[in-house]
């Protein structure tokens, strides 16, 4: 056994050898068509590399040595297209080695192996259909979320500012200065650890309350004595179905401190239904906290829609006989919800609710469109109601933009998100199908 073995496993390992240079495994396992179709491939990835490949990572690494004629930011763009094009490669040519070996063995093995290309294009529709879907789906993604991210993470490492914007000037690798200065200067570090900190209490607060209300609405509206249950979801659904924008806006107005409806309609209205009760006009606009509190009832009111919906869905699947054996066993309304409502909604939509306090922390349009981060200002050009990437847009579109500063910051925000992510879903074994 050992004599038949042996020599399989030598070929296999000259297939894969020959493969260094693309193709030719290919060839000697007598697949000619692949081979000539990988070995062209490999001479246009040389050529490309020879022509423009090398010259592309050696302008990303000095990027660039004369102003006005070399452009640091051009440069790092095509060194980043570059290496996302080598790592392609690199990728396919592993692949192809690979392939070699596994097809010396086949063929030793006695497989029928295809290859003519009528016979490659058949064995493809047959066993690679699935990846010919999912290729144009991989290939997007990489250029509209893998080159960005590099984009980023590579500005975030310079000096890319209003003090070096090309070709005028040009762009310095900096290492871990931008990171350091984000928590060294003390305008910079105070800056963020109050806008981190509002970001955080904004995002469990708002979710929370969105949550709290969808959850509530879902149960309530679902119950069978209710009448015109009906009517009721549709009254609840409205706020989803108004653009969010134009929600926005209109209660930015509404809590406008001079002539807003809360103020000059609804507080008045509360004062003449409960005498007992002075309610004054709230700085809703102009006081900081009053405006977070804003924010954080108009986002509920925005969010707790999709919340009834997807709950409604989840109680509508819950079969009547456990609440009826709850019943039996002299189980309370409480503790009906506590035992087997609320455990039915947390298996399915423990994800979704994940995903909404992640969505909340990246809620720019919530922030910009109400009061534009405002009022006043915290320093690093951040207003007081600013969450992180509220900051990043100012920071990008100011007078003294700070691209590094803003790709730094869009890293860390990255890092919160994903970390976060990761380990509420890990603890809540939300993704666990069982």
């Amino acid at each position: 056994m050992m004599e038949v073995h042996q020599p399989m496993q030598s070929q296999a390992r000259k297939a894969g050898l020959l493969s260094l240079i693309p193709g030719v495994g290919q060839l000697y396992n007598k697949q000619t068509a692949k081979g000539i179709l990988f070995f062209v491939v490999g001479i246009i990835f040389l050529l490309q590399f020879i022509l423009k490949g090398f010259d592309a990572f050696f302008r990303l690494v000095s990027l660039g040595v004369i102003p006005m004629q070399d452009h640091s930011l051009f440069m790092l763009i095509r060194g980043t297209v570059q290496m996302v094009i080598t790592v392609i490669f690199l990728i396919f040519y592993v692949a192809q080695i690979k392939d070699a070996r596994d097809t010396r063995l086949r063929l030793l093995a006695g497989e029928k192996i295809p290859m003519t290309p009528k016979e490659l294009l058949a064995s493809v529709y047959e066993n690679g259909f699935p990846y010919l879907l999912i290729v144009p789906a991989y290939i997007f993604m990489t250029i509209s979320i893998i080159f960005p991210v590099l984009v980023t993470i590579f500005i975030s490492f310079t000096n890319y500012n209003f003090q070096h914007i090309p070709p005028a000037f040009l762009i310095d690798w900096t290492g871990l200065a931008n990171f350091l200065n984000i928590f060294s200067l003390s305008t910079m570090r105070e800056a963020f650890l109050s806008v981190l900190s509002w970001t955080l209490i904004w995002t469990v607060c708002a979710t929370t309350l969105s949550i709290t209300l969808g959850v509530l609405t879902a149960v309530i509206a679902n119950q069978k004595f209710i009448v015109g249950r009906r009517f009721f979801g549709v009254i609840f659904l409205l706020p989803w179905a108004v653009p969010a924008f134009i929600t926005i806006l209109t209660f930015s107005n509404m809590f406008n401190d001079s002539f807003g409806a809360i103020n000059l309609q609804v507080i008045p209205f509360l004062n003449h239904l409960l005498p007992f009760v002075n309610i004054p006009a709230l700085a809703w606009k102009t006081d900081p906290t009053w405006t977070k509190v804003a924010i954080i009832l108009v986002q509920g009111w925005l969010g707790f829609p999709y919340i009834y919906v997807m709950v409604t869905g989840i109680l509508q699947s819950i079969p009547e006989d456990l609440y009826e054996a709850a019943r039996i066993d002299g189980a309370s309304a409480s503790t009906q919800f506590r035992t087997i409502t609320l455990p039915m909604i947390m298996a399915v939509a423990a994800p979704t609710f994940v995903t909404q306090y992640t969505q909340n922390f990246n809620n720019f349009s919530m922030i910009y469109l109400f009061n534009d981060g405002g009022p006043g200002s915290v320093g690093g050009n951040a207003g007081s109601t600013d969450i992180l990437i509220s900051w990043i847009y100012k920071l990008t579109t100011g007078q003294s933009p700070q691209y590094s500063i803003a790709a730094a910051l869009t890293l860390i925000i990255s890092i919160i998100v994903i970390s976060v992510s990761l380990l509420v879903f890990r603890r809540t074994r939300a993704f666990e199908i069982e």
